[in-house]
């Protein structure tokens, strides 16, 4: 019983620290557009500069998208078919655990606190109460010519590590990583009649 209950925090454990490592990302895109077209890109100041981030933290962001747009075969451009641009948002999330684990014994009854008299159940004690900052970096492709969206990305995640500037630059390029793995998106099939 022993083993199984270290087995269970153990995997609780794990599962948290999992879920709050993981960038969560959507994508949406104009399905009349034909991706294939568009081969170089320039970032769109105008957009980065409403960015509510430090401009040390832009340029981490900017850096990385080069790299991933260049990973794909992009090339950076003064006449560009596409234009990028970012933003942010951040929120604090207060995440509530119930620390009811583990045998004891205590007065009230098992699942019944108004009975007085001996009896035993689960706990270990008490809530434990956490906050953590989760942020959204949202990539937007705009077409240079026609200046009008055509795809977005948004990925979500926790902002942690926010003394160790290594990390911090990792994770900067871990978002922008899997946002972009959704750029561009897959061509259509053409339906034959």
């Amino acid at each position: 019983m022993k083993n199984l209950k270290r087995f269970t925090l153990a995997a609780f454990v794990l599962t948290f620290l999992a879920s709050c490592s993981s960038v969560r990302v959507v994508s949406d895109y104009d399905t009349q557009k034909d991706f294939g077209t568009y081969q170089t890109y320039a970032f769109y100041k105008t957009g980065i500069d409403k960015a509510q981030i430090s401009d040390l933290d832009k340029k981490r962001i900017l850096k990385a998208i080069e790299a991933e747009m260049g990973s794909r075969g992009f090339a950076k451009s003064q006449q560009p078919d596409v234009l990028i641009s970012i933003f942010t948002k951040e929120r604090e999330r207060v995440d509530v655990y119930n620390n009811n684990f583990g045998w004891g014994w205590g007065w009230g009854g098992f699942y019944n606190p108004w009975v007085w008299g001996p009896g035993w159940g689960w706990g270990w004690g008490g809530n434990n109460v956490s906050t953590r900052t989760e942020g959204s970096l949202y990539i937007d492709v705009i077409d240079a010519k026609e200046k009008e969206l055509v795809w977005q990305g948004r990925g979500v995640g926790t902002l942690n590590n926010t003394k160790n500037i290594e990390r911090k630059e990792q994770r900067i390029r871990e978002f922008v990583s899997n946002i972009l793995k959704e750029y561009p998106p897959e061509p259509r099939a053409v339906a034959s009649n």
